[in-house]
């Protein structure tokens, strides 16, 4: 059969860097940190004491008391995310007859769900368990990973697929891609995808420490993700929800929407190495990459840039960067490279979804935002320094085809390639 071409036509963000895309792609332009001091909990006693939180988010200005009540504060933002973005592509304000609710679908990810949820009902049941079990009704449903999915599809009365994607950080990435499939398969005129997190929380953060995942660098929080520093110590946790509208070309152009960009193809595989460790010579990620391109019909001289995974592990770091050199062969040096991580940094199972965003973005705009907080001499001598890392300063060429990775716990990876528009 013939597949359907897809497009975005919507777009919507509560980030570290801001509570809209506008805001959000600005920064990230001017190369500005989303870490700070952690104020959701009392940090002082934790190895890491600072995160990328998003800032001035208040639940009251979105929701009334009681739906707030039933929210988790990843469904909170992905509820507002994906408003934005139904917003943006005039999904409701669509001409009558162009828009059938029954074939538009939600598959927004997270990885971890309602943490805080869980760990507030946990808390609660350990100080008052010589009384019996006693426990908040909306418990479960404020806590399953997939619910932001449920509640975004029951606001609009949207019936087409419906579901959340879990494979750890690489989840929004396979959240588009299943979105993407279906479009272009014919089972969905439209999808709104992405992904959600909000794991700055005591447990999240205390967990990752045991790790040893986290940056400890207290004194300077601002500087420390630095992906591909040699001084690079960890990653720095980020909170947020970026949310896509997927569309059906066709059906995009006959209610008259505008076109951000074309989603061209997307790749999975696994590493099938380590439950946290990426293989050491970038194996499923080099698969991915080759996937995504072997699925858009594309070659590496076609790709412009590529939103690294770049999440500012010893590790994890060099292996993406050994794939994609051994990929793209001498391809490798004429393309850009970037971590935004560097500025929000990493989102966990919403971070797929929000560096899409930062590519569509960067084919939109041909500008490459960079990698910040990389010093002159403080260079891995395990990586490559020939390829063109974009280090500091964002940097304005021509995208034709943007490429952004996403790798996950248990050896994920997906590979998302969106490129521009033309008819």
């Amino acid at each position: 059969m013939e597949l359907k071409r897809v497009v975005v036509t919507g777009m919507g963000a509560i980030t570290p860097l801001g509570n809209d895309v506008e805001t959000t792609w600005n920064n990230a332009v001017a190369g500005v940190s989303g870490a700070g001091p952690i104020t959701h909990f009392d940090a002082s006693l934790f190895k890491t004491q600072f995160a990328c939180e998003v800032k001035g988010f208040n639940a009251e200005d979105h929701f009334d008391r009681r739906k707030a009540r039933q929210l988790d504060l990843y469904a909170q933002y992905a509820l507002v995310a994906a408003r934005q973005a139904v917003a943006d592509a005039k999904l409701e304000e669509s001409p009558e007859g162009t828009v059938d609710k029954n074939r538009i679908g939600v598959i927004v990810a997270a990885g971890i769900g309602g943490l805080h949820t869980f760990e507030e009902e946990a808390g609660y049941y350990a100080m008052n368990a010589d009384k019996g079990p006693k426990y908040n009704p909306f418990f479960i449903p404020k806590m399953i990973a997939d619910i932001a999915s449920g509640h975004i599809s029951m606001e609009y009365g949207y019936h087409g697929p419906n579901y959340g994607v879990v494979s750890a950080c690489a989840s929004s990435n396979n959240a588009i891609i299943d979105a993407f499939n279906l479009i272009r398969l014919g089972k969905a005129d439209a999808i709104i995808t992405g992904g959600a997190e909000a794991a700055i929380f005591p447990a999240g953060v205390g967990g990752f420490n045991s790790m040893h995942a986290l940056s400890t660098r207290n004194d300077s929080p601002a500087t420390a993700s630095r992906p591909f520093s040699k001084s690079r110590d960890g990653f720095v946790m980020g909170e947020g929800s970026a949310v896509l509208v997927l569309e059906e070309l066709e059906h995009a152009l006959a209610r008259g929407a505008k076109i951000y960009c074309e989603v061209a193809g997307g790749g999975m595989s696994a590493d099938a190495h380590h439950i946290t460790a990426t293989h050491p010579e970038g194996l499923g990620a080099k698969l991915a990459m080759q996937s995504a391109l072997d699925d858009a019909g594309m070659t590496t001289a076609d790709i412009d840039y590529i939103n690294v995974h770049g999440t500012s592990t010893p590790v994890g770091d060099i292996s993406e960067i050994k794939a994609i050199a051994e990929l793209f062969g001498e391809n490798a040096h004429r393309l850009n490279i970037s971590s935004t991580k560097s500025m929000t940094g990493h989102l966990l199972g919403a971070t797929g979804a929000l560096e899409a965003l930062f590519s569509i973005k960067a084919v939109m705009e041909d500008t490459v935002p960079p990698t910040i907080n990389h010093e002159e001499g403080d260079e891995d001598e395990q990586i490559d320094y020939t390829l063109n890392f974009t280090f500091n300063k964002a940097q304005h060429r021509t995208v034709r085809a943007a490429l952004s990775n996403a790798f996950g716990f248990g050896g994920h990876n997906a590979s998302v390639i969106v490129k521009k528009y033309a008819k």
